[in-house]
C-alpha cells in the first residue's frame, strides 16, 4: 500500500485494525475452547451441561425457563442436559416454595464439589500459564480482560440485533 499523496487506495482505520486484531484473537480462543470442550466430552463431562452446573451453583435455586435463559439457550435444550445433571446427582429438582406446582432447580453438594475441583484445576493451570509473566503485567492484563468481557456482555444484544458480531454469512473458521 502507497502512503503517497493522491493514492485512491483506502486505508484501513488504525481502529478496525485493532478490531480485526481481536476479533482474530477471539476466534482463536473459541477454537482452543473448543478443544477443552471436546476434552470434557472424552472425560465423560458435557460441556454445555457444566456450564449450566457453573450457572444454577451462582444463580442459586432457579425454575428451568431461567437457566435457559441466563446461558442464551432454547428451554428444551436445558431440559434435556439438566436430566442428565439431575441422573449424575449434580442437580436436585425441588418443589418451588412460590408455586407448589413448579419445580426450581439446584445445585447439589456433589455439583459444587465438581465445580470447586474443576475451578481449582483451571486456577492451576491459568497460574501456571501465566508463570513468566510479571505480576504488574499480568494484574493488567487481567482488569483489562474484565474491563473487555464486561464491555462485551453490555454489547451482547446490540452484537445481537445485528446479527452477531461475525460475519453474516458463512461463517469463519
Amino acid at each position: 500500500m502507497s502512503d503517497t499523496v493522491g493514492s485512491t487506495e483506502a486505508r484501513p482505520e488504525p481502529e478496525l485494525e485493532l478490531a480485526e486484531r481481536v476479533g482474530t484473537a477471539m476466534i482463536r480462543l473459541n477454537k482452543m475452547h473448543a478443544c477443552v470442550a471436546a476434552q470434557m466430552n472424552k472425560a465423560g463431562m458435557d460441556k454445555a451441561a457444566f456450564v449450566l452446573l457453573a450457572n444454577l451453583a451462582h444463580m442459586g435455586p432457579s425454575r428451568s425457563s431461567a437457566l435457559a435463559e441466563a446461558v442464551f439457550s432454547d428451554p428444551s435444550t436445558v431440559s434435556r442436559q439438566v436430566a442428565g445433571l439431575v441422573k449424575d446427582g449434580l442437580v436436585e429438582r425441588r418443589a418451588d416454595p412460590e408455586d407448589g406446582r413448579a419445580s426450581v432447580l439446584v445445585a447439589t453438594e456433589a455439583g459444587h464439589r465438581l465445580l470447586a475441583e474443576r475451578r481449582s484445576m483451571r486456577n492451576a493451570a491459568i497460574a501456571r500459564m501465566f508463570g513468566s509473566w510479571s505480576e504488574p503485567d499480568w494484574r493488567t492484563f487481567t482488569d483489562l480482560l474484565e474491563r473487555f468481557v464486561g464491555d462485551y456482555e453490555n454489547a451482547l444484544p446490540d452484537f445481537l440485533a445485528e446479527g452477531g458480531p461475525g460475519p453474516r454469512s458463512g461463517g469463519e473458521k
